[in-house]
């Protein structure tokens, strides 16, 4: 079945107007349920006073969001402001010598915000892992690379190098987690692309100017080091048509977005309610459905806004930084989902792909998943709640490859063949649904809590079957066939730009 199967124009717009209905009668039920449980005791921790002029309490439950866009917005501005001021002036004056100037100003940044000895720490692991990069052994780079970032996710080595960055200010632990995880993913793209090195090593200054440039130190994304060695060493600085235009455009977009979610706090408390069980048991499966769903959503918006403004100072740098997530709407096969665009590209470069190849080999696949999230899971950090997630999405990606090879079987091939391309595509559109709330309830156990994920699942699957369960199951077909045919559509685009480029 081709991607450019299209289905009547009605029926597309039926599947529009009941997806609409559901979203609206959803949120209202959240909505009021936010609003009667405004002054909850239990709620008394995370909702709190927000903008007075709306006359409601404002949920402050993501301390991510509070940290950027409220309690330390103003130190993140004045570090990353201080960066495009150094920037542009560089880029003015000795364009050539761009890479020094953002290497400087990142080592001071990091050594004035968290001390010598923390830069020490960070310098240090860098070095080992040079050294180890100078064997161009691949095996060898990635035990390094692993055992390193495992001295800042496993205890007691992560409270030992902890225990040496004096300071009490209440950002200190996100920054040092924060910078050493990415310094060390950092380094270990060095030290891979460094083994595809055919002749002679990378320079030490080379790892160094990689790591400490500041936008991407702290929070990322991660960008590989060979897309931003070769991007950064370009003397020539030139914009391409429009391009300004579009990162003033997308710089207006995040801060739109920034006070629409802010607002959105003050109306729905859909990161409170789900931390009382026994309130959340009260709800409607519509409401849990809709709570759910949501979850996933915001933790789409967060990362695209915060990667976002990152972004948008790279691409001022002459930089093209990864993209943002793919929005959680739009996502019906695991193969796509990911919340960190940078770290699914390293992890689909060095690893998935290089393990799973073209990921049609059942035990290729296999062995290609578990690895990819056995570092996903040191990554995040060894506990209960991140291994119970690794095992779902590793099942996941490998359930849809078993799947498909099952349908690619003879019999089944004969009878899609058979069908016509629309009702091939139906038949398609309820087995995304299926997968699409796979998706959802598999990794909001990780944004909320297992409690959580298992009343929702309970709740959609078992009590609520068959009404429920059907009507939520036949909800998202109508979504994933509208996700369908934005993907059919895009495709007809690429099409006849690439014909106009052809031409």
């Amino acid at each position: 079945m081709g991607i450019k199967a299209a289905l009547p124009s009605y029926e597309l717009g039926l599947y529009a107007l009941v997806v609409l209905g559901a979203i609206v009668y959803s949120g209202h039920d959240i909505f009021e349920t936010s609003r009667e449980s405004m002054n909850r005791k239990t709620f008394r921790e995370n909702i709190r006073p927000g903008w007075h002029y709306f006359g409601r309490k404002m949920d402050t439950a993501d301390f991510e969001w509070a940290m950027w866009f409220t309690s330390f917005r103003n130190f993140i501005v004045f570090a990353l402001s201080g960066h495009i001021l150094f920037a542009k002036i560089c880029s003015m004056i000795a364009p050539q010598h761009r890479s020094m100037i953002y290497m400087a100003y990142g080592v001071a940044a990091v050594w004035g915000s968290m001390g010598g000895t923390y830069l020490m720490i960070v310098l240090s692991h860098c070095l080992v892992l040079y050294t180890v990069a100078l064997a161009k052994q691949k095996w060898l780079c990635f035990v390094a690379g692993l055992c390193s970032l495992a001295s800042f996710k496993v205890e007691p080595f992560s409270t030992w190098q902890n225990g040496f960055v004096t300071g009490t200010f209440d950002l200190q632990d996100v920054l040092f987690y924060g910078g050493t995880g990415f310094s060390i993913m950092r380094c270990m793209s060095f030290a891979l692309e460094n083994c595809e090195r055919k002749e002679g090593n990378f320079s030490i200054f080379a790892l160094l100017k990689y790591n400490f440039y500041l936008p991407f130190f702290f929070f990322g994304p991660i960008m590989t080091f060979d897309r931003f060695h070769d991007q950064v060493h370009v003397s020539e600085l030139q914009r391409k048509q429009n391009e300004m235009w579009y990162i003033r455009i997308h710089a207006l977009v995040h801060l739109v977005a920034i006070v629409a979610v802010d607002v959105f706090f003050h109306f729905f408390y859909i990161l409170t309610i789900p931390s009382d069980m026994k309130f959340v048991n009260r709800l409607s499966d519509w409401a849990l459905a809709g709570l759910a769903y949501s979850n996933l959503v915001y933790d789409w918006v967060k990362a695209a806004v915060m990667f976002g403004v990152i972004n948008t100072i790279a691409r001022l740098d002459h930089l093209d930084p990864p993209q943002p997530p793919k929005c959680i709407t739009m996502l019906y096969v695991f193969a796509e989902t990911h919340f960190d665009r940078g770290i699914n590209d390293w992890l689909c470069k060095y690893v998935y792909d290089y393990i799973g190849e073209n990921h049609d080999n059942v035990l290729k696949e296999l062995l290609a998943t578990i690895a990819t999230f056995a570092i996903t899971t040191l990554w995040l950090g060894p506990c209960e709640i991140v291994y119970i997630w690794s095992v779902c999405n590793c099942f996941g990606l490998n359930f849809e490859l078993w799947v498909q090879k099952f349908f690619q079987l003879e019999t089944f091939a004969g009878m899609e063949a058979n069908m016509s391309e629309a009702m091939s595509r139906r038949i398609r559109g309820f087995f995304g649904a299926a997968n699409f709330w796979a998706i959802v309830l598999y990794n909001v156990l990780a944004l909320n809590s297992l409690d959580f994920a298992l009343l929702v699942s309970r709740r959609i699957l078992l009590t609520g079957f068959p009404i429920s369960t059907l009507s939520i199951w036949f909800i998202t077909y109508c979504g994933v066939q509208l996700i369908k045919e934005r993907e059919r559509l895009l495709a007809i685009l690429e099409e006849k730009e690439g014909k106009v480029k052809g031409e």
